[in-house]
């Protein structure tokens, strides 16, 4: 077919100031780590764009101990409507300085400028807003007997995030733990620690009091001293769910509150009646939004037999037209993956599809040089057993299974470990109820996928972890009530 060619339509990084180092941000303000430095990599171009120091555990200890006093002394004592306008305010100046967290949020991670614009920053911003007007509302939340016993906060928590969205996965965790009331000592991931460090930046110019979010950076090591402090209350994690047992087992026996966020390999199950070629868009997204790095990605394809050949005739034709390529142009569709280390863990499970018997199909693209890169690939041929139809990838590579009835569906759908998604495409709306009750996954989507919304509960079951994220649900892990306390 006709291959467009698009003129490059790069974003400029001017809007941007990248320092030389990074120290952690702790009691309001940014100190230097005692651990050695560590660099973070643009992924696109192999580039060091900054030295960050790694947080030690007496560095952790500082953090929790601002948050301890700022949760007692001043975050904890005041009111929700108090809160709601600091949480207001950091909305606004999320929305103010949207272009610079695209750009960074794209220079660090190596996802397209245009996902970074369009879904991360505004959604970041959306959950600030919509926590805000939650602040002052939590006796409403259906988590006590009535308004005038309202929950209280829990304390002092510690949140460990991902790299696959750096700034998103912020906003899920801090504003629902601010608009609860409590203090909040966060660890990024080492590979994308700007936005984060960005994002301190933030607090300071909404005048947030100090120690109310403090910000570690490092690695793994740091994430265990947050975890394993006692000053903490509760910790919320997204991550692989090997780290997530090792959290679990940690804060089993302890009085600490846990909700884990964890991997998954969701189904997208596409019925005979679906309209195809709206399936095969929710196909693109489902898996290759954002490279494939999406916990709740539709890497699983289950395809109705009767239209199996002729979905992937269209997929196939509608993935010769992604741009994979620089992830600051505007034209691009697929960006780098975000690390070497991850791009071994790709090509390492795509080898071991091959080995197993599926068929390899990827489209004909050009990977640039420098920085870690690979291209959307389809196997088909797959079966239950293949490891590529069980273990997450998190990567843009979808395995395509086929077949019969409903029943077979649900069954190959909730045959895996993990149950974080899934999406069911076709036009009989009770169809869709009777998937979605019979699924073990935490979000269905119906007729689309990959689609989010702060009011909306996230979160999984099985190895995808416990507790929830957005909408009044997610309120209530960051809360205790009389029966609780």
């Amino acid at each position: 077919m006709t291959r467009f060619d698009y003129a490059p339509a790069p974003e400029s990084r001017a809007v941007v100031t990248i320092a030389d180092s990074y120290g952690i941000f702790v009691g309001g303000d940014f100190v230097p780590a005692s651990g050695p430095s560590f660099p973070t990599v643009n992924p696109a171009t192999e580039e060091v764009l900054a030295e960050v120091g790694q947080a030690s555990a007496a560095d952790v200890d500082r953090a929790v101990a601002a948050a301890r006093t700022a949760y007692e002394k001043v975050w904890g004592r005041l009111s929700g409507a108090e809160r709601g306008k600091y949480l207001f305010r950091i909305a606004r100046i999320l929305q103010e300085r949207a272009r610079e967290f695209a750009v960074l949020e794209t220079l660090d991670n190596g996802k397209p400028i245009t996902e970074s614009r369009d879904v991360d920053v505004p959604l970041a911003a959306a959950h600030f807003f919509y926590h805000a007007g939650w602040a002052d509302k939590l006796g409403y939340a259906g988590l006590t007997g009535s308004p005038a016993d309202p929950p209280k906060p829990v304390g002092v928590v510690g949140q460990v995030i991902p790299w696959n969205f750096p700034l998103l996965m912020l906003a899920w965790k801090i504003a629902p733990a601010l608009a609860c009331g409590n203090t909040v000592v966060l660890k990024p991931a080492e590979t994308t620690p700007l936005t984060a460090l960005l994002f301190a930046q933030v607090c300071q110019e909404a005048d947030l009091p100090p120690g109310v979010v403090n910000i570690v950076t490092g690695a793994g090591p740091t994430g265990q001293a947050l975890v394993e402090h006692p000053g903490v209350d509760k910790i919320a994690f997204t991550g692989s769910t090997e780290v997530g047992k090792l959290i679990a087992r940690s804060v089993a026996g302890t009085r600490k509150r846990a909700t884990l966020e964890l991997g998954g390999k969701a189904a997208n199950i596409v019925f005979e009646d679906a309209a195809i070629d709206q399936a095969v868009e929710g196909i693109v997204r489902g898996i290759f939004f954002n490279q494939g790095h999406v916990c709740c990605a539709g890497s699983r394809l289950l395809v109705q037999e009767s239209i199996h050949d002729e979905v992937v005739r269209r997929l196939k034709r509608r993935l010769a037209t992604i741009r994979v390529g620089d992830p600051m142009d505007k034209n691009t569709d697929l960006g780098a993956i975000n690390s070497a280390t991850q791009l071994a863990r790709v090509r390492e499970m795509t080898a071991v599809g091959q080995a197993e018997g599926a068929e390899r199909w990827s489209p004909a693209c050009t990977l640039p040089d420098r920085g870690f890169w690979f291209a959307p690939t389809v196997f088909t041929g797959v079966s239950q057993a293949h490891r590529i139809a069980q273990e997450e990838i998190f990567g843009p590579v979808l395995s395509v299974l086929t077949f019969r009835t409903p029943t077979e569906a649900v069954a190959k759908a909730n045959n895996t470990p993990y149950g974080l998604s899934a999406g069911v495409w076709t036009e009989k709306g009770s169809r869709i109820l009777w998937m979605a009750d019979q699924l073990r996954a935490g979000v269905v989507w119906a007729n689309t996928f990959n689609q989010f919304d702060p009011t909306s509960p996230f979160g999984g079951l099985k190895e995808s972890g416990y507790g929830r994220e957005g909408g009044r649900h997610g309120l209530e892990p960051y809360l205790t009530t009389g029966a609780t306390r």
